[in-house]
């Protein structure tokens, strides 16, 4: 836990305050220019007023039904890995696996001689069992119970303990790690199970408890709102997370997000700390998402997910301004996939994605969640804004393929092409060259398009980009270049101050970005 650090002027006016309640309580009250004046003694003992006193009390109200709803649908869980024995080689000086007998031990003691003898080739080493815990929440009477994919996370054995203390062991797990979902099964039936409730009908300010065994604390009930929806942070491959400031500290995880209804919105997965503990950020999955994933995971013991077939990246104000946006919403398409769903839809590189299915895109997070989750082989409208118009557009989206979305490993820097010295940089910083067909080959673009980056100049606004030796520029605003003479004539023509719109493709995909020169 932090400590509390006080300065001296902070000590000063705590003193004050302290001084100020004490003369207040006393049947004083300091004015305006340091002067003290008597109270009354129905002021100096006056009550807080009678409704301040019933809008607590209502919201105490809410917060003991809330956690009286849930809490006996909450469990802890204990996963414990159990230890596995390992060979260790002896090695000696000599490079050989059995001990060697030191020769002036072995002439003076027999004994001494025999245990080297005997000594084994290797040994077997016993590793210490690991054991986690978090939470979890009973959502089926039948024993399925909700919880985090990283509680029980390494095949050990996973035991249920319920809020009345008995305990189970799980018959069944099933994960989803890109949502770091999972389903655990016990042999039990008449449990007590939660409400479930929407999390899409949540809004920023709500009032919300998280629950479950920080610290191995059991049955713990915390109070916050919630800060923010649609949160992303880089843990899992899908997320769109709620933010709360409700206190979830280890051993929260899998346990219950819920609204003063005491219906579960949320699975409390992750916090933001420097610490370790809790600093006022914390994430849960929404509900929806939770539910979505469980019902396949219980169905099938794996999860379907529907796909576009587009790589897209977030919009801001300089891709706006280029592509003439009135504002940096949506996703930017960068590259469509051949004979994939969105290509026989129509739609096209440079498109933005503004609408899916009737609900507005937000970034790319927003889209891959709402796309993911289409019922497969349903045709589902999209709008996109297409040179400043809008353009609706039907899309029948089919099951994602295995392994979608994975990348070549980055070259390595030896195979990267060199930078021609006595080249000049251009006003970005940039040197190319043409794109030989092993480099094509591996950004998986065709030889005959685009050109090689070989040099990029120290802060230089194409450094300052990202941009690097050995990706292809294939686009220069809104035409395809072929070859270097091309490339350089389009960037002659880009003014510096409104900047130059570029199609890069890497091993790590397809983007825009936009250079303006210094």
């Amino acid at each position: 836990m932090s400590e509390l650090y006080r300065s001296k002027t902070s000590r000063r006016v705590i003193a004050v305050a302290l001084i100020v309640l004490g003369l207040a309580t006393s049947g004083y009250l300091l004015v305006p220019g340091g002067h003290l004046t008597a109270q009354s003694p129905a002021t100096a003992t006056k009550a807080p007023p009678a409704e301040a006193l019933n809008q607590a009390n209502t919201l105490s109200d809410a917060f003991r039904h809330s956690a009286n709803q849930v809490l006996p649908s909450v469990v802890s869980i204990r996963n414990e890995v159990q230890p596995k024995l390992t060979k260790r080689e002896l090695r000696t000086p000599r490079g050989g696996n059995r001990q060697a007998v030191p020769r002036e031990f072995g002439e003076l003691d027999p004994l001494l001689k025999r245990f080297f003898e005997q000594m084994p080739d290797a040994d077997e080493v016993q590793e210490m069992p690991r054991m986690s815990s978090g939470s979890g929440v009973i959502i089926d009477p039948a024993g399925l119970i909700l919880t985090n994919n990283h509680v029980i996370a390494g095949g050990g054995k996973i035991t249920v303990r319920l809020y009345d203390g008995r305990e189970y062991i799980a018959t069944e797990v099933k994960t989803d790690p890109a949502t770091e979902i999972a389903l655990v099964k016990i042999k039990a039936t008449g449990l007590p199970s939660a409400a479930l409730g929407n999390s899409d009908e949540l809004k920023i300010g709500d009032w919300v408890l998280a629950v479950g065994q920080p610290f191995g604390l059991e049955n713990t009930v915390t109070a916050g709102i919630v800060s923010a929806t649609g949160r992303a942070v880089g843990i899992t491959k899908h997320e769109e997370f709620i933010q709360t400031d409700a206190a979830i500290n280890p051993g929260n995880s899998g346990g219950p997000l819920v609204d003063l209804k005491g219906r579960v919105i949320g699975i409390n997965t992750a916090i933001s700390s420097s610490s370790g503990g809790f600093q006022g950020i914390g994430f849960a999955v929404p509900v929806n998402v939770a539910k979505w994933v469980s019902s396949q995971l219980e169905k099938d013991g794996k999860v379907h997910r529907a796909y576009l077939g587009v790589a897209i990246q977030p919009i801001d104000q300089a891709l706006a301004d280029q592509l003439n946006l009135p504002t940096p919403n949506g996703v930017l398409i960068t590259e469509v996939q051949p004979n994939s769903p969105a290509a026989k839809a129509g739609m096209q590189a440079q498109d933005v994605i503004v609408e899916f299915a009737g609900v507005p895109v937000h970034g790319p997070r927003n889209l891959q969640a709402l796309a993911g989750r289409a019922a497969i082989g349903t045709s589902q409208s999209i709008v996109v804004l297409r040179d400043g118009k809008r353009v609706e557009l039907k899309v029948t989206v089919h099951e994602q393929p295995a392994n979608y979305g994975e990348r070549a490993a980055p070259r390595a820097e030896e195979d990267r092409p060199e930078s021609d010295a006595k080249k000049e940089y251009n006003k970005f910083g940039l040197q190319v060259g043409p794109l030989t067909n092993d480099v094509a080959q591996h950004l998986g673009v065709p030889a005959d398009t685009g050109v090689v980056i070989t040099g990029v100049e120290d802060s230089s606004p194409a450094d300052k980009a990202g941009l690097a030796p050995a990706m292809a520029i294939v686009q220069v605003g809104r035409k395809p270049v072929r070859s270097v003479a091309e490339f350089d004539a389009a960037i002659r023509s880009a003014t510096g101050e409104k900047g130059v719109m570029l199609l890069v493709k890497s091993s790590e995909g397809s983007r825009f970005v936009v250079l303006k020169s210094e």
